[in-house]
């Protein structure tokens, strides 16, 4: 099972140097052995904004380090012409020397599709037509479109890409139609601990192999990676008092995102959010503990090595080929890089322990 770095950012306490993280995480990942380095597209709130253009960051990341891959994770293809997602990503890739790779998701938030807000009601079902064109725009195919003049005009993307075939993942939060979709069109997923459990994982990602292995002919090229939020320590407990303050305010934080999309929903999330603002701000403090509480123990990465490796065991078992260790959830800098030691002692134990 490899190991990779994920960004997400709930960051809203630091404002100066703000990727300072990105890019020393990056260095450190291209150093020990990390397979990857994911950074995400979000929009319009603290939860995430620092990532609004993911070939942006990936395109930093690229400059900086010299093996690691450079993925996003994700973008969100209804937001964004696909010519632009191939061009964008393109250029990442000869940054990169071909070390370039997409999670595509379809988006969610109302609010994010005030860029491309007629793409909102049809943005899972043209999901799939837009990664075909994307994909037929890496290997050098050409697509029709009408430029400005209203004439038809056939185009395809410059640079030209590196890699022959572009690596491309659908996002999921345990949909078992993403996975089975995924495995059909011979893509790999991109998922996390957020809404499943382990052992609910195990059966979508056996369900996703044997979908790949019926319409691809061969499931040994099927990929699951799973973001796990991560924080390594020497202790256990010290561990848990570290990251319980900033892990609560990113609990918090997308707890507020909720309300938002609720009211961007309009009618349709009107109960939703009817019933979210009936939450005070004292059940919404003790809702928070006790989501700290349960993730810390079941869906998180967090303890000593010894006890992440237990951690690691489970979603190996689960049939999981990539843990992308999410390590922006608020803790300071400082500490998320002082920890890097002992997350690079848990890959390299792993790695050890599996000989490979």
């Amino acid at each position: 099972m490899d190991f990779s770095l994920f960004y997400f950012a709930n960051n809203d306490t630091e404002q100066q140097d703000c990727y300072r993280l990105l890019l020393e995480g990056a260095r450190f990942a291209d150093d020990h052995g990390f397979t990857a380095v994911w950074t995400p597209e979000r929009h319009f709130h603290a939860f995430g904004g620092l990532y609004p253009n993911p070939a942006v960051t990936g395109a930093a990341v690229a400059a900086v380090t010299k093996r690691v891959a450079v993925r996003a994770g994700s973008v969100v293809a209804p937001l964004h012409h696909p010519m632009r997602i191939a061009e964008e990503w393109s250029v990442v890739d000869n940054l990169s020397n071909g070390r370039a790779g997409v999670a595509i998701a379809s988006g969610w938030h109302a609010a994010d599709f005030a860029l491309r807000p007629e793409n909102y009601e049809t943005r899972k079902s043209a999901l799939m037509d837009t990664v075909d064109t994307i994909r037929r725009l890496w290997r050098r195919e050409s697509i029709e479109l009408v430029d400005g003049a209203g004439e038809s005009v056939s185009l395809t993307v410059f640079p030209p890409p590196v890699q022959p075939e572009l690596p491309v993942w659908l996002t999921t939060g345990g949909s078992p139609a993403t996975f089975e979709l995924a495995g059909r069109h011979g893509l790999g997923v991109l998922t996390h601990l957020l809404g499943q459990e382990v052992g609910t994982l195990a059966q979508r990602i056996a369900e996703y192999r044997a979908a790949y292995q019926e319409h691809q002919g061969d499931g040994e090229r099927a990929h699951v990676a799973v973001m796990v939020h991560t924080f390594v320590g020497t202790d256990r407990e010290a561990v848990r008092e570290t990251v319980r303050e900033p892990f609560s305010r990113y609990l918090a934080s997308s707890f507020d995102l909720l309300v938002k999309a609720a009211e961007a929903a309009g009618a349709d999330g009107a109960a939703m959010m009817r019933e979210l603002k009936k939450v005070s701000e004292e059940d919404r403090r003790f809702l928070v503990a006790q989501a700290f509480d349960r993730y810390f123990e079941t869906s998180g990465m967090f303890g000593t090595v010894e006890e992440c490796m237990a951690t690691l065991k489970q979603l190996a078992d689960a049939g999981v080929d990539e843990v992308a260790c999410l390590v922006d959830f608020g803790v300071a800098t400082d500490q998320v890089v002082d920890g890097f030691q002992h997350l690079a002692r848990l890959h390299d134990t792993w790695r050890a322990h599996t000989g490979r």
